[in-house]
């Protein structure tokens, strides 16, 4: 590197040290050449820890981390990091972009590399694509419109350093810098800023039964304030706390500020141990699948429950967070608002809704001032705008009044078109981030490049108000399709087609042409207007048009959804047996036929899952939520009512017997009088006889147990009242549903 170019970068990095901003150089051309450009940077400076993210390095002495793992670096920091997407066999990776972005430490540089066709107007798809590549297209076959609006982004950038290929050297004079924005009191000695002070001092006062949710984008302080209230908290007597987030690495930043702050504490993997005047105190980190099972150990009633801290909760599955929230009456949720792995956007519109219903006296704490970097940062500006990470939807007023002025309008959008238009993408994407807990910067690329996708949308005044994501799946070969069928092929994507085929055991699956709804959302301005049930509508006009054999969704199984998708005439063929990593819940999918040859094929399909379901129950799902099951169950065919039915209620409820030795009979009534007499129980009484009745679990799962003695006193009381419900019912119209069947909302 030429000693000119050295003090260059010398005095970049003074400059960004001084602002305490970040920097982000784009390097874009041959991939040989970029990449002997940024090796120069890398040994041109001497960087602390420095980053290299990619598929191969670019010299023996340097490591490189593989964009898949670019998550293990949460956490830390870093001054240069190294982003190369120009080398064959890598690509950019939306999702570890921003990832090893929020690393770069304050004064460090971020160094992007590309190839030089990200400076024409039609970018090549790049070897990342190959997820996207489902069966039968190459990557090559590909449209590239996220990496043509990256590269407008890049192009257009006025706080951007770029090194074109053409250009011996870079012009590495800093940006102008925006009005600094003026140093704020802070009275806390611990804190940085004012705003993390005062979740400190919130996170320090908890009270039981309100829950504090801590919001902010990355660098704002949160785990720190974690950590830091978590030390005064056991300094001040507490003597257990735990914290759970998706990662050990999300919680580092914890583990550090306890010990600065508790220097006689002592860290023992996941756990720190301090003692106190009161005694010995720790904090104790969880893995979220492991929380509920560690309060059972300590008891499991509310009164042996500790302090929980949850970081990260956006990326955290709902029904644990539910869970955790009728459990643990001393509770905070931090989360991060504008995440490449999860959005707290999402997570605060939908998980509001059941805070205000279980803990109505929950409260809000949002960071907004930078902590790690200062206000006006160039790397955190740019980042959110390659990744639309404030996407938004459109304005709630502004929606309304619309409403009220014209009728609204459905179109299929042009992909091409959307990627170009700024705004209309914004709002779209934005309505996609606010329905959902996870959606991610890899999912607009999935949006907008996805072969055989579909992107139905509502408009009225110019805003999106509602929009529909549809997915071509199926139709394979039959010599293909036999081949997933029996194990021996898992063709990329085809999600719905390929599990029904292999794990529901119906070859036809895989050759049915399906179209699978894989996100619907409608703006909450527009909702009860009927804006889903007509974007539903056309598509299935258009899966018929184009010769589809059926619509298909698949979903984290939740009692809500499967009515809602119920409702609309959809039946559930399979129920996944084991949670989803990225929901918490077991998948359940869904199918509507568009015409007789396929009403008849789903039809039988779903009757064998129907058949299924008992014995899943008994077994592999005997944890499923109450909940879940009675939904489940209420889809099912309604069994005849016989003479012994009655008279064995009428045994068990008199006193005679177990529970186990009236099984039967008793969830023969259960499923008759859950459909012809709905009203004999009250909900939560036909949720707990699910699980002695259907899973052989005296408790449902999560909930708290009574004596075993009033436990059958209970049981005794519901089956009187079922037998005195079955008593008021004729047996001539028991025999069937008078539901329409599949297809018949």
């Amino acid at each position: 590197m030429h000693d000119s170019l050295i003090a260059a970068l010398a005095a970049l990095r003074k400059t960004l040290n001084d602002r305490r901003h970040r920097g982000l150089l784009w390097a874009d051309g041959e991939a040989a050449m970029v990449r002997e450009r940024a090796l120069g940077i890398w040994r041109g400076g001497d960087w602390q820890a420095p980053l290299w993210l990619g598929p191969t390095a670019p010299a023996d002495d340097i490591p490189v981390l593989p964009a898949a793992k670019a998550r293990t670096r949460l956490g830390g920091e870093h001054e240069l990091v190294v982003v190369d997407a120009a080398t064959p066999g890598g690509g950019f990776d939306p999702e570890a972009f921003g990832a090893v972005a929020g690393t770069v430490r304050a004064g460090g540089l971020l160094l992007l590399l590309t190839p030089a066709d990200w400076r024409t107007a039609a970018p090549r798809p790049d070897a990342d694509y190959a997820r996207l590549a489902s069966w039968p297209h190459a990557v090559d076959s590909l449209s590239a419109h996220t990496l043509a609006r990256l590269a407008r982004c890049l192009r257009t950038a006025d706080t951007l350093l770029h090194w074109p290929a053409e250009a011996e050297r870079p012009d590495l004079t800093p940006p102008a810098a925006g009005e600094a924005a003026a140093p704020s009191d802070v009275a806390d000695p611990d804190c940085l800023s004012a705003d993390q002070a005062e979740a400190v001092r919130r996170l320090s006062r908890l009270r039981r039964r309100r829950p504090l949710v801590i919001s902010a984008d990355r660098g704002r302080g949160k785990s720190a304030a974690l950590g830091i209230a978590a030390a005064r908290r056991l300094a001040g007597g507490e003597r257990e706390l735990w914290l759970t987030a998706p990662r050990p690495g999300a919680v580092e930043p914890v583990f550090e500020r306890l010990a600065a702050l508790l220097p006689g504490g002592r860290r023992e993997a996941n756990v720190f141990v301090v003692t106190t005047g009161q005694g010995p105190a720790r904090l104790r980190f969880l893995p979220p699948d492991g929380v509920m099972a560690a309060l059972a150990e300590a008891g499991g009633e509310p009164s042996a429950a500790p302090t929980l801290l949850v970081d990260e909760a956006a990326a955290i599955p709902a029904p644990l967070l539910g869970r955790w929230l009728a459990a643990f009456p001393r509770l905070a949720f931090a989360t991060t608002v504008h995440g490449y792995e999860g959005t707290g956007r999402g997570f605060a519109v939908r998980f509001r809704e059941r805070l205000a219903r279980e803990t109505p006296d929950w409260r809000a704490c949002r960071l907004a001032t930078p902590v790690r970097w200062a206000p006006g940062d160039p790397l955190e500006a740019l980042t959110r705008e390659l990744l639309l990470l404030d996407a938004e939807p459109a304005d709630d007023d502004r929606v309304t009044a619309a409403l009220a002025a014209e009728p609204v309008q459905l179109a299929e959008l042009d992909r091409a078109a959307l990627a170009r238009d700024t705004p209309a993408l914004t709002e779209l994407f934005g309505l996609l981030v606010q329905a959902h807990y996870r959606t991610t910067p890899g999912d607009l690329r999935q949006l907008l490049d996805a072969p055989d996708t579909r992107l139905l949308a509502a408009r009225v005044g110019g805003h999106c108000v509602g929009v529909c994501l549809v997915q071509a799946e199926g139709g394979l070969p039959a010599a293909l399709a036999a081949a997933v069928h029996h194990g021996e092929r898992r063709p990329r994507g085809h999600l719905l087609a390929q599990s029904l085929a292999v794990h529901g055991g119906w070859r036809e699956a895989a050759e049915t042409r399906w179209w699978r709804i894989q996100r619907i959302a409608v703006h909450p301005a527009a909702r009860r207007r009927g804006v889903g049930s007509r974007l539903l509508a056309a598509v299935a006009e258009r899966a018929r048009v184009a010769g589809i054999d059926a619509l298909g969704t698949s979903f984290g199984g939740e009692p809500a959804l499967l009515a809602f998708w119920r409702s609309r005439g959809y039946a559930t063929l399979r129920l996944g047996l084991s949670r989803e990593a990225s929901s918490g819940e077991h998948a359940v999918m869904m199918g509507l036929p568009l015409h007789a040859d396929a009403r008849r094929r789903l039809t039988d399909w779903q009757a064998e899952f129907h058949e299924l379901l008992p014995t899943l129950l008994a077994a592999e799902l005997d944890e499923l939520d109450a909940a879940l099951i009675v939904a489940l169950l209420d889809e099912a065919p309604v069994p005849p009512l016989d003479t012994a039915t009655p008279a064995r209620l009428a045994w068990f409820a008199a006193g005679g017997g177990e529970l186990a030795l009236a099984r039967p009979w008793l969830a023969r009534a259960w499923r008759i009088a859950r459909h012809r007499a709905p009203s004999a129980l009250d909900e939560a009484e036909w949720q707990a006889l699910a699980a002695p009745l259907f899973q052989g679990r005296e408790v449902p799962a999560g909930w708290t147990a009574a004596g075993r003695k009033a436990r059958l006193r209970h049981w005794r009381e519901l089956a009187g009242r079922l037998q005195a419900a079955l008593e008021t019912t004729r047996p001539d119209k028991l025999d069937a549903r008078q539901a329409g069947g599949i297809g018949s909302p």
